[in-house]
């Protein structure tokens, strides 16, 4: 299991606007092809930024099989409009657990 985060950082004010993107574009999420879940972090001393982390059975899952696909594409359409730049993407796996 490989996990993506992604740093999001939105335009201040519209954090509310946002978090209902990501949960209108989170069925294109589930639906993909490897993906194993998604949380939504948003941070108490940046209420603008944000940590998007989803769970994939392989990194080709989200950069090859998702990224080509339509529900990347609503994705992007849906919060896009919200980014105050392009997310800062990378993929880590778990070497210790509790």
């Amino acid at each position: 299991m490989i996990t993506e985060i992604a740093r999001i950082d939105i335009h201040p004010g519209q954090e509310r606007e946002f978090e209902a993107a990501v949960a209108k574009a989170l069925p294109h999420f589930l639906a993909a092809d490897g993906c194993d879940g998604v949380d939504l972090y948003r941070s108490v001393e940046h209420p603008s930024h944000y940590r998007l982390m989803v769970r994939w059975e392989t990194v080709e899952h989200h950069t090859v099989t998702f990224r080509a696909s339509e529900g990347f594409a609503k994705w992007r359409a849906l919060a896009g409009p919200h980014f105050a730049a392009p997310p800062q993407v990378e993929h880590v796996h778990s070497v210790l657990a509790s």
